[in-house]
């Protein structure tokens, strides 16, 4: 198992391209099942969960290769209807590939999702939503099996307790492109990543309106064709090494940075005394910034809202670069409420948090001191890594694979702008002869650098 060595205190400088957003490609790979002619998505990085989604939909029957930049995936058996639990529960945005088979195959069967464990996140939503559209589901041992003749245009609302859902509108949105007259969906997300859907969808023949709203309007087609499209840049990584600029006190310019999908975070930003500050590029979308921070960093107050307010997967790593801060900041979860598993990994590393329910104050002005500290999920292993850069002395963060889901070689990333981070295996130790076997679960870390 891999883990990062991290020496803190460096400043950052330099120039990164974003990657291609990993939450928009997952559902566009899996749009992928609404027709027999071949996707190809480019701009995509060889994360672990893009590795995932490709064997998932190869179980499923698709063809998929790798083009320039990316992928090309052609659904050819339409009779493989069954995604396992052995892949679903790798990730939770498996469960994207519900609508599209059901819609195009009038079938589908997939186990119950996995994913980041940071919280109960239901799929009841998805579930209401198709069935609404004349679906027939069914529990079965841990599956999820729906059916239809052909779907049918329906009024669906997909409002939660936390607000719209993400996966579930690409859920319903996907399946509804091929259903049977109009269907207007409520309270659907209105994330970059479903823009981003929609807009493929529209280029493969759907017909969608008002894509960026609370009400998404789809008149369904018999057929979508194939595809060429570009995944936009992933507005959460972006943050992340904006973050990473700020807390290092550096100066990084980011290229292809979706300025107009962060504005609730260039917000905070500002108001913490960091400067994000757009350089060139006509495109909104993708253009370039420079992220420079002023010495004295100020507290300030955050709240995680459904788009356009700030993401949820940016809160980890504001609450690291909030610990550097003169004062007090608040920061509230109102996704996730459960999402604070970094909390006491970055009091390890003498953080002044104190949470109550789902709120957090972050007593700032404290240095942080490298420790061993375990990531638990994807952007929780990010904060780590950010507090491991601004910290003093030596960070080792334990389980990195999480990082790997959505960041694509961040060491490289981090050492090409100066850092110094080390990629280094766990080993289990060989035993000695004379001295009894320690236990399966324990190991050493080793420095062998990969």
């Amino acid at each position: 198992m891999d883990f990062f060595r991290i020496e803190g205190g460096r400043r950052l400088s330099g120039r990164v391209r974003i990657e291609g957003a990993k939450n928009a490609a997952l559902p566009l790979m899996a749009a992928c099942l609404l027709t027999d002619q071949p996707v190809t998505l480019r701009n995509i990085k060889p994360l672990a969960d893009i590795a995932n989604m490709g064997r998932l939909l190869a179980e499923l029957g698709v063809d998929v290769r790798p083009a320039a930049g990316g992928l090309t995936l052609h659904s050819t058996d339409p009779n493989r209807v069954h995604a396992r639990y052995d892949i679903v529960r790798t990730m939770r945005a498996s469960i994207c590939v519900l609508g599209p088979m059901l819609a195009h195959r009038r079938k589908a069967m997939v186990s119950m999702p996995g994913g980041c464990a940071f919280g109960h996140r239901p799929v009841d939503l998805h579930l209401r939503g198709l069935e609404a559209l004349g679906a027939k589901i069914e529990l079965r041992g841990g599956d999820i099996l729906a059916t239809c003749d052909r779907l049918k245009g329906n009024t669906v609302f997909l409002g939660g307790p936390f607000g719209s859902t993400v996966l579930g509108t690409a859920n319903v949105l996907s399946a509804a492109v091929l259903a049977k007259g109009r269907t207007v969906i409520e309270c659907a997300a209105c994330e970059p990543e479903v823009v981003e859907l929609a807009n493929m969808l529209t280029a493969m023949g759907a017909k969608i309106q008002g894509a960026g709203s609370p009400r998404l309007v789809v008149d369904g087609v018999d057929e979508l064709g194939g595809v060429d499209h570009v995944v936009m840049p992933d507005r959460i990584v972006a943050g992340t090494y904006a973050a990473a600029a700020a807390i290092t006190n550096g100066d990084v310019t980011l290229d292809d940075f979706p300025y107009d999908a962060l504005l609730a975070s260039i917000q905070h930003f500002r108001e913490i005394g960091v400067h994000v500050d757009r350089v060139s590029g006509d495109d909104p979308m993708r253009c370039t910034v420079r992220v420079t921070s002023e010495r004295n960093l100020k507290p300030t107050t955050i709240t995680t809202q459904p788009h356009p307010g700030f993401p949820t997967d940016l809160q980890a790593q504001f609450m690291a670069l909030l610990c550097l801060a003169e004062g007090n900041s608040v920061i509230t979860e109102k996704i996730y409420p459960e999402r604070f598993m970094h909390v006491a990994e970055l009091m390890r590393m003498g953080a002044q948090l104190y949470r109550q329910g789902p709120t957090v104050v972050v007593a700032g002005g404290h240095k942080l001191i490298g420790a061993p500290v375990m990531a638990s999920d994807l952007r929780a292993s990010a904060s780590l890594v950010l507090a491991g850069l601004a910290a003093e002395g030596e960070t080792i963060v334990n389980r990195v694979y999480h990082l790997d889901r959505g960041y694509h070689r961040m060491e490289e990333t981090l050492n090409a702008l100066g850092a110094r981070v080390e990629r280094l295996k766990e080993e289990k130790p060989q035993p000695v002869e004379g001295e009894p076997v320690r236990g399966a679960g324990s190991s050493v870390a080793t420095a062998q650098f990969m």
